[in-house]
């Protein structure tokens, strides 16, 4: 049986990020975005990356000026010029503090501002959600960016239920009259948009237990042999 192809996602997870974590596989999330450095790592091996592999898998964005989307700067105490804060020690396309013979500049764009490493965004707000599946009765609980669809939801369930294509997603929805009914979800619309509020925050004020909270999703077998 073959493996679901790999999708690539609009949006990651603090939790995704924090999984890649090493010099093989690195990556970092700043200013709402998810980058994979692990090009940059492997080819400037040395003390250069030493800042990057201590903050891999975290959120670097106090590194950066929301404004500019560059590195934040300041004025250095040594030689009294405006330069790139770095606290925790220069990294890969960094500048030297002084003019250096063997300094390349030939990199083009620095890590940070080149696309070609960009990933995704990060999500703002994550929510857990448990899918039951009507027909075998298994539930699996897993957490989702706030701002995915459901048919983006869909795909990553596919890595529990190869056949995610052929069952139809229903939950208890909120009206907008202030009713609750058993529907069928709009796949091109996100929790939220389907009247699945995310209810966590109150629940969490009330002390209550994060089983309360977790909205169920049932998938119900649609019998149409599609395979994912």
């Amino acid at each position: 049986m073959s493996q679901p192809k790999k999708y690539i996602r609009r949006f990651y997870t603090p939790y995704e990020v924090a999984a890649h974590c090493s010099a093989d596989d690195c990556w970092v999330s700043f200013l709402g975005r998810v980058f994979d450095i692990t090009p940059v790592i492997k080819k400037h091996q040395g003390v250069l990356t030493a800042p990057l592999l201590a903050n891999a898998g975290k959120d670097i964005s106090d590194w950066f000026d929301s404004r500019t989307g560059d590195i934040k700067r300041h004025i250095c105490p040594i030689s009294n010029m405006d330069r790139p804060y770095t606290p925790m020690g220069r990294f890969v396309h960094i500048p030297p503090l002084e003019p250096m013979g063997n300094w390349d500049t030939s990199f083009g764009l620095p890590w940070w501002r080149d696309n070609s490493f960009f990933l995704g965004c990060l999500s703002q707000k994550t929510r857990i959600i448990r899918i039951k599946n009507v027909l075998t009765e298994q539930e699996d609980i897993i957490e989702v960016p706030a701002e995915e669809t459901l048919a983006e939801i869909r795909e990553r369930y596919l890595a529990l239920n190869w056949h995610a294509y052929s069952y139809t997603w229903r939950a208890i929805v909120q009206k907008p009259e202030g009713d609750k009914d058993f529907e069928d979800l709009d796949m091109n619309k996100t929790l939220e948009q389907n009247g699945v509020p995310n209810e966590s925050d109150m629940f969490e004020d009330l002390n209550m237990a994060v089983e309360d909270y977790i909205p169920v999703l049932h998938v119900y077998w649609n019998d149409d042999l599609t395979l994912a």
